[in-house]
């Protein structure tokens, strides 16, 4: 069964009953799962004046207390995973292995947020002259506002708000309507953990409606997105505006180096999991493949093969290694930029068409030889869709890989050391990963640089948004 949705408010649950909603529709089958009910302008109010009341305490709280919270937070998240996995499938469409596996995660970073927020520590700086005390300590901000997307919808919003809390800092969460199952159930995990009314909020409704009014509230601090580059820097130029902390996870284009020397196999099989992760619906998807010329041609072959293989269909079948794209808007954009490519010469190696007559399954597609000025090579496909193109030598495979404004991660295939070590130095991206992807531990940084956004969703530079610095010097 489908969970019933709502909006929670200064520790209070809020149904439909009464209320503007929406449909979430399962993206697989396009039927109907529940109504969403939407926020009010008096609601979101409600929710930042009840975060504004509640950081009084919160940031009072020990962070040994705040960490034991986290921590009974990330159990239970562990004990019902399985549950908000399942609803996660219907109305995001990710396979169910997936699914449980993202709030398996999630818990890991919240209990790490939770260890971590104990070592918010001050340094003491030496004086100048004697019977002076100089002290330079670190201070939660205020209230955040976060935005989170409908991909990872529990991974991504956990990542802030359990930051946010860590650092003592409440949040007034704008969840993803598409697929809200997951942040309903992350706020009843916070509930039944027994976090204190107001320190935890969640939203829904017209997202430019809700994005200005709590940008523009006095009472917000931080602001915390995670989408596409368009809509952040709307974000961002609104948030300088009223001179808001920022912390930007934008879009990508993510370049994958292949050099000759690669263990073909190894980087063929990984790569089309990588692909087709979440339908290619993923921020660091590997998406411009640039393969030297010497194996060029048998990469072509064998990972459009490994992409063919993909098993496509809804999540919660036995076996299914890829669902449906989110929603038919998303299912045109993506086959609008294989259409413009193929119009301008493209070669088609793979997929390029619609799975099924029901639900938005859009075929694992590879294209090769693809011209420079088609719009898959300059957008973000955000979809199951990859390019190759050739290149000889270092300089020219850097070149093409940095061609581009975005800068979130990148991927190189390579058995020589020298070559790793020049590319991993040489790539403009925050996240550069080396016959392998290991970007989503959370003790590591996850952030981006150019168009990519700015700050980190992930390690100690998680909490920077959410602290302030203060001197005090004292005779």
């Amino acid at each position: 069964m489908y969970p019933e949705l709502s909006l929670y408010i200064a520790g209070r649950f809020i149904d439909a009953q009464g209320r503007r909603t929406q449909p979430v529709r399962d993206p697989a089958t396009q039927q109907p799962l529940g109504p969403l009910p939407w926020a009010e302008a008096e609601d979101v109010e409600a929710a930042v004046q009840a975060a504004h009341a509640a950081f009084a305490g919160w940031r009072r709280v020990s962070p040994l207390e705040r960490s034991d919270l986290l921590r009974r937070v990330a159990a239970l998240a562990r004990e019902r995973a399985p549950e908000i996995g399942r609803a996660m499938t219907l109305d995001n469409g990710k396979p169910l292995a997936d699914a449980v596996a993202e709030v398996v995660n999630a818990a890991e970073h919240v209990e790490w947020h939770a260890e971590e927020g104990r070592r918010i520590y001050g340094r003491v700086v030496p004086p100048r002259q004697p019977g002076v005390r100089q002290l330079v300590v670190r201070e939660p901000v205020g209230v955040c506002a976060a935005f989170s997307p409908w991909n990872f919808p529990f991974g991504q919003a956990m990542k802030k708000a359990a930051a946010a809390i860590a650092a003592g800092c409440p949040i007034v969460l704008k969840g993803p309507e598409e697929s809200p199952s997951a942040l309903v159930a992350m706020a009843r995990l916070f509930h039944d953990a027994g976090l204190p009314p107001g320190v935890f909020n969640l939203l829904w409704g017209v997202p430019a409606d809700i994005s200005r009014q709590l940008i523009e509230s006095p009472l917000v601090r931080v602001v915390s997105f995670t989408g596409s580059v368009p809509v952040g820097r709307q974000l961002a130029a609104l948030a300088g505006l009223h001179m808001k902390r920022m912390t930007m996870e934008l879009g990508g284009h993510a370049p994958v180096l292949v050099f000759d020397d690669t263990d073909l196999e190894a980087a063929v099989a990984l790569l089309a999991r990588l692909k087709t992760r979440n339908a290619g619906q993923v921020c660091v998807s590997p998406t411009r493949f640039h393969v030297q010329s010497g194996i060029h041609d048998r990469f072509a072959a064998a990972f459009a093969d490994a992409l063919a293989g993909v098993k496509v269909g809804h999540g919660l079948e036995a076996g299914v290694q890829m669902g449906p794209l989110i929603h038919e808007r998303r299912f045109q954009a993506v086959q609008a930029l294989v259409e413009d490519a193929r119009a301008l010469g493209a070669e088609l190696l793979t997929g390029g068409e619609r799975i099924g007559v029901q639900g938005h399954f859009h075929a694992p597609t590879l294209l090769a030889n693809v011209p420079a000025d088609a719009r898959v090579m300059h957008e973000e496909p955000f979809g199951p869709v990859a390019v190759l193109s050739r290149f000889d030598t270092v300089d020219e495979a850097l070149l093409q890989a940095n061609a581009l404004s975005f800068g979130l991660a990148s991927y190189v295939f390579t058995r020589s050391l020298q070559t790793a070590t020049r590319v991993g130095d040489g790539l403009e991206a925050g996240m550069v990963n080396i016959n392998h992807s290991g970007m989503a531990h959370p003790e590591l940084p996850f952030g981006g640089v150019k168009d990519s956004g700015f700050g980190s969703e992930g390690g100690t530079e998680s909490f920077d948004s959410f602290l302030s610095t203060k001197l005090i010097t004292q005779i």
